[in-house]
């Protein structure tokens, strides 16, 4: 508001030093009235505001200056009997004064249940209330287990030292007393098939051991045999016993129907170009003739012959063990042990050359081993081996 009057007093003087055509016209018409006489400027008054100075400590505070004082008389409080009385010491009061009276820390007892197990067992009912409270517990372990289908698990604690069992090797037998062994294991319905394993010290990436021989006294297995040939080969294949005869029209039939249900494949050197059909499904089975074994031939009956009497082919696989069939349990001791050296005699003549030890067996062959086909298995000496491949080779070989 006086900033108004101010405001109005200053355009009142400005019109009267510079009047307007405007303001003239209009002091024309006042004329009659005198304009009434101004007032006297009066600025605002300004009102001065004090604040209370804060209470400084003395600097050098006397011994009685250290005992607590009163605070003001305006937080004096009155008795019931109208004298003054003092209020004790607050945090607020004593912050303003250096050597106050110190203020202990005010501490509450904590209050915390007690767990059962820290209860004491009370007179005449201590033993009664913790049975009551281990059945409690375990009706409640109970309850849990039948909620979440939890099982008792024996928990083992860590760490657990056990021994382990290491497998007894088997004692290395005599040829003849782990034929005799193999005989005795073997309690199968049917006629099992007496299998030698033979464990090679080469490289199998290196050098590859395969062969084809004629067991002395057959393998007892019945072979199933296919030929193919044409014209009068063909005609000497059936009537040497061939299952299976065939030419050109064999080679679609299996191209066609990829089946071929024998157990060995012969062919003429005629008809050995046109199985390139069906090389590939004879090369999976294994069936596919090669000369060097033999089954590529122009011998029809001979072949034929061989392979009635047990002729057998053989190969080492990736791990360097041959698998080798014998003949049958039903065969006599002195058969099959024929038989193990017509074996040992053959894997020494396709031994390849160039290996490090000049020895006969050492190097070469590192293990044998004889079981049936459901039996276990036994080893057998590398003497008794040697003696038998010997005998063999006397009585057979000239």
């Amino acid at each position: 508001m006086a900033a108004l009057k101010l405001l109005f007093s200053s355009v009142r003087r400005h019109s009267r030093l510079h009047p307007s055509p405007f303001l003239r016209s209009l002091s024309s018409e006042s004329d009659q009235a005198p304009p009434p006489p101004l007032k006297p400027h009066h600025p605002l008054p300004i009102e001065p505001v004090s604040y209370a100075p804060k209470p400084k400590p003395d600097p050098a505070p006397s011994p009685q200056s250290a005992q607590p004082q009163p605070p003001p008389p305006s937080d004096l409080r009155r008795d019931s009997a109208g004298g003054e009385s003092v209020r004790p010491w607050s945090r607020e009061d004593a912050r303003f004064v250096k050597d106050g009276p110190s203020i202990t820390p005010v501490s509450y007892p904590a209050r915390v249940a007690p767990l059962p197990e820290d209860k004491k067992a009370e007179e005449g009912g201590g033993g009664a209330r913790e049975e009551e409270l281990e059945r409690e517990k375990q009706r409640i372990e109970q309850a849990k287990r039948r909620a979440f289908r939890l099982e008792d698990r024996l928990v083992v604690p860590f760490p657990t030292f056990i021994k382990v069992e290491k497998k007894e090797r088997k004692p290395i037998l005599d040829l003849m007393d782990a034929i005799r062994q193999v005989k005795a294991t073997a309690k199968c319905n049917f006629d099992e098939t007496v299998e030698a394993h033979v464990q090679l010290g080469i490289d199998a990436k290196r050098n590859a051991v395969r062969g084809n021989m004629t067991l002395p006294h057959g393998s007892g297995k019945v072979v199933r045999v296919a030929f193919f040939a044409e014209g009068a080969d063909a005609d000497e294949a059936r009537a040497a016993g061939a299952d299976i005869v065939g030419g050109v029209d064999l080679v679609e039939e299996i191209a066609s129907s990829r089946k071929l249900n024998v157990d060995k494949c012969f062919a003429t050197n005629e008809m050995v170009m046109r199985l390139a059909k069906i090389a590939r499904i004879l090369r999976e089975r294994g069936l596919m003739p090669d000369r060097k074994l033999g089954t590529v031939t122009n011998d029809i009956v001979g072949a034929l012959q061989k392979v009635r009497q047990g002729h057998i082919e053989y190969k080492m696989d990736r791990t360097s063990i041959v698998h080798v069939g014998l003949g049958k349990v039903s065969f006599t001791e002195d058969n099959l042990r024929e038989n193990v050296g017509a074996i040992m005699s053959s894997l020494l003549l396709a031994k390849p050359t160039g290996l490090k030890k000049s020895s006969k067996y050492a190097g070469y062959i590192n293990s044998f081993h004889i079981c049936s086909t459901m039996g276990s298995g036994f080893p057998v000496s590398i003497q008794s081996l040697s003696k038998a491949a010997d005998n063999y080779n006397k009585m057979h070989l000239k």
